[in-house]
This record gives structure tokens, C-alpha cells and sequence, in this order.
């Protein structure tokens, strides 16, 4: 049958295409490329088959959808609530509370097994915890109480509410580098500690309104605006920042520089030296940081030695304090912290100031907070989620974290998260659940109220060395490299992150990141790529030509396929322009090869990739159909979404092509050689 149809195409190739020359050979290529049995039998069943996507029923309208999902929220959580009206009223309350407090589900079947995993885990976390704390508490240009504060109440509060098993609450560098570097702008913490404070406090409570608010209204999409790559340049520019303005501790120096840029800490620094500082000071600071680093390597290198660097630090805080206090070092020039104030967390509400001048400001800085610890700590869950095998509820996690942060800001501690260092530590150790974090809280508050007056001794310079000995987890080198091979894009954010926060600001360099990315959204979509297709060999799979030089064009059609979702005012018009450059490109090679006697018959358009079209996405269609039949050539469609096909249908245009819309692009070619035959 097909040596039938192939002779009455030779019979009627030169009367439909008399310009054209090597006709049968042309027809004999499009014939085998299509792949298809018979030319007048794709005629009569191809309309059918068109006709599933031209009948299709109206798309539900956008307020249908938004009322569709509101709808099925609020019956799922109809159902839950009529299943918990069948169980009894014991049931019903343990069902309730364990919706909100995960802590009662996995409590019921918790063993005494588990409970000594935890607490060795918990020991060794708060022997991490206690000096990590109070050096960051000095990095947020608190006093060091507060770091230990929030190492007592947020850990409890996350237990209760949070679903992650292996991560560590409490304060971490990056966050308290935020706190100093935009707040100390509204107030100097030196001049006025106490106003200081409670606009720490005032942003810890924003910071945690705007993560609970993530998590009730499901606004966990806002995370994201921050790109794993520019959170790993900011993370990279913040820790460099961090070390260098742990110098003014390492070498005992008094005056240093507020900023936080490179340059002027480089400055600052190299004034101190040439005046003032204390050399027995960094020796003392520079001994134990690298007696941190020795144990750190021992650590990784013996696996069962994973304790050892998790109380180096403690070690290094005890050693160091017996040797200022045997020796007297404070009183020649070495800096020691001095009184801490003991005992349980004090009440602070109090200390909340809504009728401060810098409202604004400090709202603004508490959701760049919540952000960047949001950030941080989902990242660091569902990385050890992962390891373990189970999934990490996100808007949970935003709610518990947003809860704790509330209720830290009431008992006197700052912005908490997750942190990466101590939540590794805790992994190695053996926890089982977040009862790892209640023995590190526990742990923390004893040594609040029995062991304070014994860190008066404790050098300055040992906090610094314990906040750099961490840093280097902090710079993902590796990473970095992983991401300029993958996507060269994603590693200019990277940069643009890095450098903004290396020699601008904190902020600047968070936005700077978050202004790339969203550049890098906006030219993917004004400028999508654009492939022509071919047909595979031996298949009837269409696929791009560059990426399959193997692919087989059919002669007088350009078949081609947009790599974007949408077809709208952004883009429409440069796809238009591409789409006519290529058909004229077309044009002049087969005129080359045929002595200017062959021409492009079909532009076929994939529209697999396609969710959604407005209306200048359809004014270029129509345009280019009236450019195309200009020169002699149809617009034929393929494979159209349910929204495209049915905008197309309402603006015409189905018509304007004469109908030509089918489900795939051999169907579209039998039918269009087909019919123009």
C-alpha cells in the first residue's frame, strides 16, 4: 500500500509543487521520516484524533483553582476532625497534641536504650555548646550570659515542636554576625548596652513572627529566594568576616573598627599592631587554636575518636582559665571575660521596644534574620533527614523555630538556629531524638547556675580561637568548584555574594545574591532557548538537533520547540524573531542545495513545554503566521497544554491556521503532507 501512495505522490508532485525540483525524492524523505503507513489513511483517522485537543472542556478559571485548593485544605483538615470526634476524648486530646507537639509520638515509644544514646550525645553537644555560646554571644556584642541563654530555652522549645532528630539549637556565627554588624548601626552597644539589648531582643521577636508566619500561611517558597549557591558564597564571605574580627581578641586589642567590610578590619588591625597588643595574648590564643585543630584532624582521621574534638574546646577553656588565674596573667595584658551572670534565663518581656524610632528598620533586619536562619537550619535537617531515612516537615520545622524564637525573646535570648557544626557532632555522637537537645539545655543551665564564677578567668582570645577553629566548616571550597562546572550563572551569585559581604556589608551582600538570582530568572525568561528537532533514527521520537547531531531533518519543514513554560510578553517577541531568522536560514541552505528550487513547506511548533500563553504570546503567534504565509509557509501546532489550547481557541487563532493542531509531530507531518498533496 505504501508503493501505491508513494506513486500517486510522484503522479502529483509536479503539479502541486512545480517549482520544485528532485519532487520525488523530496516526498520519498518526508514519506520515510514520517513514518507513516499511508498518507490517505493519516487523513481520514488524523481529524479524530485533532479533535481530542480542539473539544477539550474550559480549563478551570484561576479562582476556581485557588478555590478548589482552599476548599481541599480545609476538607482534609474536616475529615481529620471528624475522625478525631469518633475516638474517645483520651485519644482525641494525645491526637491533638501530637499534631502540634511531635514530642508526644515519638515519646511513646522511647526506650531506656535510646535515652543513653541521647544523653551521650547531649553531654558531649553541651561541652561544645558551653564556650561555642559565649564567644558568639561577644560576636553579637552581648555579654556572654545571653549566648548561654540560648543554648537553655530554645533547645527545650525545639523538642517539643520540631521534628528533626539530629539538629543542635542554639546560636551560631553567621546569625550573630548579622545581629552586630546591621544593629550596632541604630545603636553603639558600648555606649548604650542596655538599648542595645532590647533592640536584640525586639529583633529576635520579629524574626520569630515572620518564621512561625512562614509555617502557618505555608510561605516556605520565601526561603528559597535565597539560591543554595548564594547562601554557600554568603556563608564563605561571612566566615573570612567573622575571623577577622575575632583578631581584636586574638591579639588583645581595644579599639577596633565597627564595619565589617575587609578593608576596614585589614586597617584597623594593621593600626592596632603597629601600637597596641598583646603578644602574650596571641601566643596563648594561637596555642589552643591549634590545639583545637590538631584534635579536629585526629577526630575525622579515627572515627571512634569523634568525642575528642566535640570537648576540645571545653578543655581548651578550662586548661586556659587555670593558667590566667595560677599565673595572673590578667593583670599582664591579658583580657579575660571576667563577671557572668549566673542563674536561670530572666523574664524580658519588659525589655521589648515597639516605640522605638528604628521599628522599621528593626523589622526589616529581624525577616532578613529569619530568612538566613530559616535558611540554615531546614538545610542542615533534611541533609541528616536525609542520612536517616526519614522526611522533614518544613512548615513544622518554620513554625517550631519561629515558636522558640518568640518565647526566647520573652527569657532573654537572641535569634537561634540550627547549626551545622554542632548538629554533625550531635550525629556522630549517636542521638536518637531531639532529647539530645534537652540534655544539652539541662546540661547548660546547671553549669548557668554552679559553674559562672569560674569562667572569670577565662582569656578573650580562647572564645576567639574556639569561634575560628569553627569557621573553616563554614567555607564549602569543593562546593563552590561543583557549582562553576554545573552552572556558571549560579556561581556568579556565588561570587556576587561572597565579594558583597567581603567588602561591603552583610546586607549588601545578601542582597547583591538575591538581585542576580532573580536576574538570572528574568533573562531565562526573556530570552528562553529556542531548538529545532529531528527525528531519531529508527524511532519516532522528535529531539533538539545539537544535542543529537544524529537526528534526522525532514525535508521542507522546521520543526522547533521553546525551552520555557510560558509564551508571554517577555518573550514572545525575541521567540518570533528566532523562529523567522531560522526559516530564512533554511530558506538560503535549501536554495544553496537545490540551485534556489526548494523551499520550507511547514514550520511546526512543539508545544510540549508550554503550561500557559497570554495575550502577547498569542498577538506573536499571529504574527507569525502572517509573516510564514507571506512566503508560503504554515504554522502547524502540536501537542498545545489544556490553558494554551483553550486561549487559542477563544482568541481564534485555532482558525487563522486553518485547524492545524495535533497531538504529536507525526501525526502533524503525516497529515500535512497529507493534505497539501
Amino acid at each position: 500500500m505504501k508503493e501505491r501512495d508513494l506513486e500517486s505522490f510522484e503522479s502529483l508532485s509536479h503539479q502541486v509543487l512545480p517549482n520544485t525540483s528532485n519532487s520525488t525524492h523530496m516526498i520519498q524523505m518526508a514519506m520515510a521520516n514520517s513514518g507513516s503507513s499511508a498518507a490517505a489513511q493519516a487523513g481520514q483517522d488524523q481529524p479524530d484524533r485533532s479533535k481530542w485537543l480542539l473539544d477539550c472542556p474550559e480549563p478551570p478559571s484561576p479562582w476556581h483553582e485557588l478555590k478548589r485548593q482552599v476548599k481541599g485544605s480545609f476538607l482534609t483538615k474536616a475529615k481529620r476532625f471528624k475522625s478525631l470526634q469518633k475516638q474517645p476524648l483520651p485519644k482525641r486530646i494525645l491526637s491533638i497534641l501530637q499534631a502540634i507537639f511531635p514530642i508526644f509520638g515519638w515519646c511513646r515509644n522511647y526506650k531506656l536504650t535510646m535515652f543513653k544514646n541521647d544523653l551521650m550525645a547531649g553531654l558531649t553537644l553541651a561541652s561544645l555548646c558551653i564556650p561555642q555560646s559565649i564567644g558568639y554571644a561577644t560576636l553579637a556584642k552581648l555579654d556572654p550570659q545571653y549566648g548561654l541563654y540560648t543554648s537553655v530555652v530554645p533547645p527545650l522549645i525545639y523538642a517539643l515542636m520540631g521534628t528533626s532528630r539530629e539538629i543542635a539549637i542554639g546560636p551560631v556565627a553567621v546569625v550573630s554576625l548579622l545581629i552586630s554588624s546591621m544593629l550596632q548601626k541604630l545603636i553603639d552597644p558600648e555606649t548604650d548596652p542596655l538599648g542595645y539589648k532590647k533592640l536584640v531582643l525586639t529583633t529576635t521577636f520579629f524574626a520569630g513572627i515572620f518564621q512561625a508566619s512562614f509555617g502557618l500561611f505555608r510561605l516556605g517558597f520565601l526561603v528559597d529566594f535565597l539560591s543554595h549557591a548564594a547562601i554557600v558564597g554568603f556563608m564563605g564571605g561571612a566566615a573570612i568576616v567573622i575571623g577577622l574580627q575575632q583578631l581584636k581578641g586574638l591579639l588583645g586589642i581595644t579599639n577596633f573598627t565597627t564595619n565589617t567590610d575587609i578593608v576596614s578590619v585589614l586597617r584597623a588591625v594593621w593600626r592596632s599592631c603597629q601600637q597596641q597588643w598583646s603578644p602574650r595574648t596571641f601566643i596563648l590564643g594561637c596555642s589552643f587554636l591549634s590545639f583545637i585543630l590538631i584534635t579536629r584532624f585526629i577526630g575525622k582521621k579515627y572515627k571512634k575518636l569523634f568525642w575528642l574534638p566535640a570537648i576540645a574546646p571545653l578543655i581548651a577553656v578550662v586548661v586556659s582559665t587555670l593558667m590566667v588565674f595560677l599565673t595572673k596573667a590578667d593583670e599582664h595584658g591579658v583580657k579575660t571575660v571576667k563577671h557572668i551572670k549566673g542563674g536561670l534565663n530572666p523574664i524580658s518581656i519588659h525589655d521589648l521596644d515597639f516605640n522605638t524610632p528604628h521599628l522599621g528598620q528593626i523589622a526589616k533586619i529581624g525577616l532578613i534574620i529569619a530568612i538566613v536562619a530559616l535558611t540554615e537550619a531546614i538545610a542542615v535537617g533534611r541533609s541528616f533527614a536525609g542520612i536517616k531515612g526519614y522526611r522533614l516537615d518544613g512548615n513544622k520545622e518554620m513554625v517550631a523555630i519561629g515558636f522558640m524564637n518568640v518565647l526566647g525573646s520573652f527569657t532573654s535570648c537572641y535569634a537561634a538556629t540550627g547549626s551545622f557544626s554542632r548538629t554533625a557532632v550531635n550525629f556522630a555522637a549517636g542521638c536518637e531524638t531531639a532529647m539530645s537537645n534537652i540534655v544539652m539545655a539541662v546540661t547548660v543551665f546547671v553549669a548557668l547556675e554552679c559553674l559562672t564564677r569560674l569562667l572569670y578567668y577565662t582569656p578573650i582570645a580562647i572564645l576567639a580561637s574556639i569561634i575560628l577553629s569553627a569557621l573553616p566548616g563554614l567555607i564549602n571550597i569543593n562546593e563552590a568548584i561543583h557549582i562553576w562546572k554545573v552552572d556558571k550563572f549560579d556561581f556568579l551569585a556565588l561570587i556576587g555574594a561572597f565579594f558583597g559581604v567581603l567588602f561591603a556589608s552583610v546586607e549588601i551582600g545578601l542582597l547583591v545574591a538575591v538581585v542576580i538570582s532573580f536576574a538570572k530568572i528574568i533573562l531565562i525568561s526573556i530570552r528562553p532557548g529556542v531548538e529545532t528537532l529531528g527525528r531519531m533514527p529508527g524511532t519516532d521520537t522528535f529531539a533538539d538537533s545539537n544535542q543529537y547531531p544524529m537526528t534526522v531533518k525532514t525535508p521542507g519543514v522546521l520543526i522547533f520547540r521553546v525551552k520555557s513554560a510560558l509564551l508571554c510578553f517577555a518573550n514572545a517577541s525575541s521567540i518570533e524573531e528566532r523562529i523567522m531568522g531560522w526559516v530564512d536560514e533554511e530558506e538560503e541552505e535549501e536554495n544553496t542545495k537545490s540551485n534556489g528550487k526548494r523551499k520550507i513547506l511547514f514550520v511546526v511548533f512543539d508545544m510540549s513545554n508550554l503550561i500557559n500563553v497570554d495575550t502577547s504570546g498569542i498577538t506573536a503567534l499571529v504574527e507569525l503566521n502572517n509573516k510564514l504565509i507571506q512566503i508560503g509557509v504554515e504554522l502547524v501546532i502540536v501537542n498545545p497544554k489544556w490553558q494554551v489550547i483553550h486561549k487559542l481557541n477563544q482568541a481564534k487563532f485555532v482558525s487563522r491556521i486553518g485547524g492545524k493542531v495535533y497531538l504529536t509531530i507525526g501525526e502533524a507531518l503525516d497529515a500535512c503532507f497529507g493534505l497539501k498533496v
